[in-house]
């Protein structure tokens, strides 16, 4: 039974990401210098994801239109990533931001919230 729903849980993501990368639309124009400093503010950004899961797509989807090329760091089983996102944010729950600003780091869950941040910031 878990095994169908892994399925059927991985095939709907499947569909999410082709649906998105259809109607995704244009990225976010910028001048080549103020899009190079918002390239040099990104590095101190990470986000933690798996690449089938809804939020995610939703996520990554306001990033590209924001024209914002933050790493990704998939968590899959057995990745070095989810063991760091478990030590560092506490949980394996994605989509997560690391934010580290000023020697701090911040783990940022839910999509909303970390669409909401990126906005606002890099907007």
């Amino acid at each position: 039974m878990k095994l169908l729903i892994n399925v059927i849980r991985n095939l709907l993501g499947y569909i999410i990401i082709a649906v998105d990368l259809i109607t995704r639309g244009p990225k976010k124009k910028r001048d080549p210098e103020k899009q190079k400093e918002i390239n040099q503010a990104l590095t101190n950004l990470s986000l933690y994801q798996f690449s089938a899961c809804p939020f995610c797509t939703k996520t990554r989807r306001a990033m590209y239109k924001l024209n914002l090329p933050i790493e990704k760091r998939d968590v899959s089983e057995g990745s070095k990533y989810r063991t760091e996102l478990l030590e560092g944010g506490g949980k394996v729950r994605v989509p997560c931001l690391r934010i580290e600003q000023d020697g701090n780091v911040e783990w940022m869950y839910e999509s909303s919230d970390i669409i909401n941040y990126l906005e606002k910031r890099f907007a």
